[in-house]
């Protein structure tokens, strides 16, 4: 008999144990801020005459405002991660606007909608220049007014201050992927053609563990990894999808693709106002804090200038998902 109950009572003790254990690892949603894409910045901007003087529209996804003119947006303001691919250019005196971001109504509000856009500029009424340009939407800054054509990632700091550890990266998605075998490259320096190639969507959040040496080079490790590729259409509204964050290196696990490696040529600006690259070094350690973190959705997953015309993602509701 009090065999029995020394059992009862240890198995009562571990069923109180396992349900505590069980509330320690309730998780917590955490959407990140303007992520559910309900305000946004409408921009006008006046293109040069040389390129035909068309007004062009630009958004933001920001507080909601009107901006007339062409002035540089400032990114970064309030708390506001975002920034994205849509663009104000003074290039060689010659004013231009790149829009491949917009929102778009779904049910009673909107999304984000991301396209892969070859586009068309006619110099002096008969001179055609095709750039292609990747919808993207990215944490970081871009710096307006761009002023090259030739490398579009020297206006871009990449990444925000960031020090937490989610376990996953959280959002709703759809997209549209052409099936074909081939790609655009269109630089605006040379025509367009066709090379071997499959565009596909991407969605990654990287967190970095950052510091710069007294030359302002930035260096970096990979603390921790969320990161997929949708090489086929998603016709239908996926809610809540989840990709979970691998911290550490994760080479030998079996969702691990080289993409997902040190390749991207991202860059940040130093103390000293310049934007130098991050030259990711290695991986952290599992239990490492991170202090930078850059999260992307894109239509495309190739470079700037590569790309599918027509392929597009819609997102809506990012969040980072916790265990509290």
């Amino acid at each position: 008999m009090n065999m029995i109950m020394k059992v009862t009572k240890i198995g009562l003790i571990g069923l109180f144990l396992f349900f505590v254990a069980s509330l320690d690892a309730v998780e917590r949603v955490e959407p990140v801020p303007f992520g559910d894409f309900e305000t946004w910045t409408v921009r006008y901007i006046k293109e040069s005459k040389l390129i035909g003087g068309n007004m062009r529209t630009l958004y933001a996804i920001a507080p909601t405002d009107t901006i007339h003119g062409n002035k540089p947006y400032l990114y970064g303001q309030n708390g506001n991660p975002w920034s994205m691919s849509d663009a104000y250019a003074v290039v060689a005196g010659i004013h231009k606007a790149a829009g491949t971001v917009s929102p778009e109504k779904r049910g009673d509000g909107t999304c984000c909608r991301m396209d892969v856009k070859i586009l068309d500029v006619v110099v002096f009424g008969f001179l055609d220049i095709y750039v292609l340009v990747n919808g993207t939407i990215f944490w970081g800054k871009t710096i307006e007014p761009v002023t090259t054509a030739k490398d579009p990632y020297r206006n871009i700091d990449f990444g925000i201050p960031f020090t937490k550890r989610p376990k996953y990266l959280q959002f709703d998605f759809k997209c549209n992927i052409s099936p074909e075998q081939w790609i655009w490259k269109a630089t605006g320096l040379s025509p367009k053609k066709k090379i071997e190639g499959h565009d596909e969507c991407e969605a990654y959040l990287l967190l970095q563990k950052r510091w710069e040496d007294e030359d302002g080079k930035i260096h970096a490790l990979r603390v921790g990894t969320a990161y997929e590729r949708y090489d086929v259409s998603q016709p239908e509204w996926v809610n809540n999808h989840r990709i979970e964050v691998k911290y550490g290196d994760f080479t030998n696990d079996s969702t691990y693709k080289d993409y997902m490696g040190f390749v991207r040529p991202c860059r940040a600006m130093n103390s000293k106002g310049e934007i130098v690259y991050i030259n990711e070094e290695g991986w952290a350690d599992a239990d490492e804090t991170p202090t930078h973190a850059i999260l992307m959705l894109t239509s495309g997953c190739y470079n700037a200038f590569h790309g599918h015309d027509g392929n597009v993602m819609w997102v809506d509701n990012v969040a980072l998902v916790y265990e509290d």
